[in-house]
C-alpha cells in the first residue's frame, strides 16, 4: 500500500516513515511541503495521506482541500498529524474530509491506531479526537469512522 506522508521537516518525514515501516508499510513516499505533494499525486497513486498542518507555500489544509476536489482522491484516506488542538483546527479539518486527526507527538502505537481506525467500516465507531477538543486516550480509543464526523 502507497502511503505519502507530508511535513515540512525532513526528521519528521523520516520518523514517520521509520514507524510505518516498523509497522509493516514497505511503501512509504515524503513530501516536504503541499505543493511537493501535490506535485508527487500527479504522477503516484497512494493509498493514504498523512500530513502536517503548518506548511508553505501549500499547507496541509490546502492539500486536504486539493485532494478532496481531485476525484481520484475523494475516498483515499487522509491524517492530518499536527500540534494542532484547538476545536477550531479540528472541525476545519472534518469539515474539509480528513479521515482522521492525531496529534503531535505520536508513537507507534497510537499511528498504527489510526491507521487500522481509517481503514475500519464506515460508522463503526467514534473519532479518536473529539470535536469539542477533549482527547481520548488511545487505550480508550475506540474504532475510527471512515470520516471524521460521518
Amino acid at each position: 500500500m502507497p502511503i505519502l506522508v507530508v511535513d515540512d521537516y525532513a526528521l519528521v518525514v523520516r520518523i514517520i516513515r521509520d514507524d510505518l515501516r516498523r509497522i509493516g508499510y514497505e511503501n512509504v513516499d515524503g513530501a516536504l511541503n503541499g505543493a511537493e505533494a501535490l506535485e508527487k499525486l500527479q504522477t503516484q497513486r497512494y493509498d493514504l495521506i498523512i500530513s502536517d498542518w503548518h506548511m508553505e507555500p501549500v499547507t496541509g489544509f490546502q492539500l486536504l482541500q486539493r485532494v478532496r476536489a481531485d476525484p481520484h482522491y475523494t475516498d483515499v484516506p487522509f491524517i492530518m498529524a499536527t500540534i494542532e488542538s484547538r476545536p477550531q483546527y479540528v472541525a476545519a479539518a472534518r469539515d474539509a474530509g480528513a479521515t482522521d486527526y492525531i496529534l503531535k507527538p505520536f508513537n507507534t502505537a497510537l499511528l498504527r491506531a489510526a491507521i487500522i481506525g481509517v481503514f475500519e467500516p464506515k460508522g463503526s465507531g467514534a473519532p479518536r479526537f473529539r470535536f469539542d477538543g477533549s482527547f481520548v486516550p488511545p487505550v480508550a480509543r475506540p474504532a475510527s469512522p471512515r470520516r471524521l464526523g460521518s
